[in-house]
């Protein structure tokens, strides 16, 4: 059975001061179907842990301006709201691995989100199909690491001239990924991730990373 996001179930979900020093609200495998509520947290949580519960959409939130990371991993997310930028401008990581996310123009609602740095969708129908990167790379210019690899800048040009004019549309719509087929993690994406962390420029960024891995992300790593 799944459980509501009530204002009684976020008073008592765990907080706490999380390794970047960030005030972390932990809503994790609570079975929550839909994001509701969060009214009730007065906007003082820096991270919110949505882990293992059972959204399809990533919407409903209220506007949260502190909100810097949210992690979303193991889901059923299918949808992002197009509006999402207006209620979390100020998203800088965001996990959305092990969702339902199939087509490239599921993504479109990350467009708007500025300040997005890190972006994981990992394990998502999505990560299979054509372009999918260059894709990523052209409609979030601001995120610097995708599924653990940084952006180069030969990317971005790369992304920017695939994606000119019309064509990015025309690759929105096309359907190429067939449902049903399993989506596995594979040795490489270990292995990005290590080696993600091992170029990290700064203590802050490899803590980032680190703590998006423990918080599931990869299961087993």
């Amino acid at each position: 059975p799944t459980m509501r996001l009530t204002p009684d179930l976020i008073e008592e979900a765990p907080q706490f001061v999380n390794p970047l020093k960030e005030r972390e609200l932990d809503l994790r495998d609570r079975k929550i179907p839909v994001v509701e509520n969060l009214a009730v947290t007065l906007d003082q949580f820096d991270c919110i842990d949505f882990s293992d519960n059972e959204l399809r959409k990533l919407d409903g939130f209220p506007l949260l301006s502190r909100l810097s990371m949210l992690i979303c991993n193991n889901n059923k997310i299918s949808k992002i709201a197009e509006d999402l930028y207006a209620a979390i401008p100020n998203i800088e990581t965001l996990v959305l691995t092990g969702n339902s996310l199939e087509e490239l123009g599921d993504l479109k609602g990350l467009s708007k989100l500025n300040k997005l740095k890190y972006l994981s969708i990992m394990r998502n129908p999505v990560a299979a199909k054509n372009h999918y990167r260059s894709y990523v790379i052209y409609t979030c210019p601001s995120v610097r690491v995708l599924d653990y690899k940084r952006v180069k800048q030969q990317e971005r040009v790369a992304a920017r001239k695939m994606f000119a004019g019309k064509k990015k549309a025309a690759i929105e719509a096309a359907k190429t990924f067939t449902p049903g087929e399993p989506v596995k993690q594979t040795p490489a994406d270990k292995e990005a991730i290590k080696a993600a962390i091992a170029k990290a420029s700064s203590l802050d960024e490899i803590r980032r990373l680190e703590m998006m891995l423990n918080s599931g992300t990869i299961p087993g790593f």
